[in-house]
């Protein structure tokens, strides 16, 4: 039975790319610009078309007044109209009405009347798309100042060479703003890519790679110097890379760990069930010392069959399950700082805790909550010092008057396998000894450590 279809990653064509939006929004905001500014250009190209046909009527009209009675041949006044391109040049005063240059033929068509005297910027967007879309053969009536005051200038003028005219500086402006919009856009887009799209690009295929293995990926992005948006990204995301390469190292580090403890568990608890069948029969000997001191063996070796199994739980990201019973504190602590002390002779021990002070704790989780924190103050006190171990209400108190923990050391202090006090330790001993509590319900905490002395606070449940 064929398995489920997967769906190919289709490879990322130019046209999907932030450059290629970057380049077509520019060409198109500035094209939608020159498309506001156009109106306004194609009417004063309109109203100064108009004005050079009107001027020109003017100066032929001013030119009559040297002639007798203002009046001139059919050849001359045709001549004038001509180099005027207007069809019609008429003059109007307060009473009456003087066609200074009559027509050459009869004028045909629909006419439209526009007054050059009372122009605004309304009227003239309006008239200008009115002659784009005016019918063939229409004609316009223009009225403007004369060659005197008081008087009118009215000139016929057909509209379809207007509408040519603007036509073709429409297809002028259009090309330009096309150039315009090319080199525009291009200058712009060579700057965002350099700026954006570049860096953008390195950060995304970065990513995308990271993701594919973000284990063993040796190409990481590296901070950059850059202070803007893009800039703060790319350092944020070059430290997050470097933070879980290491972590992912670590991690295939502690399931190395996990495997070499695994076979060191094997062979350990199978060394410590050996030592156990001694112990059972030392069990028949008649020495008074040795019966002393049995239970005290086969206790050591049953917590250290435990500890083999809860460091392989604490691996697998288990915490160790706490029996709760009644337990004497004092002599509790006793019997781990026994064990903690016993290759430090040179430390001395004072235990404070009240005699009668009782706790519903885990007896073996106590033990070694105690034995831990005694024994990593002996061994950063090179074996001599004093260990202190006080209790007040539900804290106990394990003090030292060592030389107090690094700064770096108290950072990542009950991380496992981060930091620790001494060249040989793992690390390990006080993020179990926190674990440990916790799964009581207590906690453990660092009390304050400096020149004169470290010391840890255990507060227990109530």
């Amino acid at each position: 039975m064929p398995g489920p279809v997967q769906n190919e990653k289709q490879p990322a064509r130019w046209s999907d790319g932030l450059s290629f939006r970057l380049f077509a929004i520019t060409i198109g905001a500035i094209l939608l610009i020159e498309f506001v500014v156009f109106l306004p250009s194609a009417a004063a190209f309109r109203t100064g078309w108009l004005n050079e046909r009107m001027q020109a009527a003017r100066i032929a009209a001013l030119s009559l007044e040297a002639a007798p009675s203002r009046m001139v041949s059919m050849e001359l006044s045709n001549e004038l109209l001509k180099r005027a391109e207007v069809l019609a040049v008429a003059e109007i005063s307060a009473d009456m009405r003087e066609q200074l240059l009559p027509p050459a033929t009869p004028l045909m068509g629909e006419m439209v009347m526009v007054d050059m005297r009372d122009r605004n910027m309304v009227s003239s967007l309006s008239e200008t798309v009115e002659t784009w879309f005016a019918p063939d053969g229409q004609l316009m009536v223009v009225r403007a100042e004369g060659s005197r005051e008081g008087r009118v200038l009215e000139v016929v003028i057909q509209e379809d060479p207007l509408r040519h005219e603007l036509a073709a500086f429409g297809w002028r402006v259009l090309g330009m703003s096309l150039l315009v919009s090319l080199v525009a856009a291009g200058l712009i887009y060579l700057l965002l890519v350099m700026l954006v799209v570049w860096p953008l690009r390195r950060v995304t295929r970065s990513v995308e790679q990271f993701r594919m293995d973000p284990g063993s990926w040796t190409r990481r992005l590296q901070p950059t110097s850059r202070r803007d948006e893009i800039g703060r990204a790319q350092s944020a995301l070059a430290d997050m890379e470097a933070a879980v390469s290491d972590s992912f190292r670590q991690r295939e580090r502690l399931a190395q760990l996990g495997e070499a403890v695994a076979k060191i568990n094997h062979d350990l608890r199978n060394s410590l069930a050996t030592a156990q069948l001694v112990s059972d029969g030392l069990s028949t000997s008649e020495d008074p010392r040795v019966q002393r001191a049995l239970p005290r063996l086969e206790r050591v070796l049953q917590r250290a069959i435990h500890l083999t199994t809860e460091t392989l739980q604490y691996g697998r990201s288990t915490t160790p399950r706490a029996n709760l019973q009644p337990v004497q504190l004092r002599q509790a602590i006793e019997e781990a700082a026994l064990e903690a002390l016993a290759r430090h002779t040179g430390t001395d021990f004072v235990n404070e805790v009240p005699e009668g002070a009782s706790a519903l704790v885990d007896p073996d989780h106590i033990h070694r909550i105690a034995a831990n924190l005694i024994r990593n103050a002996a061994e950063a006190m090179k074996g001599s010092g004093r260990v202190c171990v006080a209790m007040d209400n539900r804290n106990i108190t394990f003090a030292d008057n060592g030389p107090g923990l690094p700064s770096k050391t108290c950072d990542n202090l009950f991380k496992p396998f981060t930091v620790s006090s001494r060249r040989d330790g793992s690390g390990l001993g006080l993020a179990l000894s926190r674990d440990l509590a916790r799964a009581m319900g207590a906690e453990l905490e660092l009390a304050q450590t400096g020149p004169t002395g470290t010391s840890f606070k255990l507060t227990l449940p109530d």
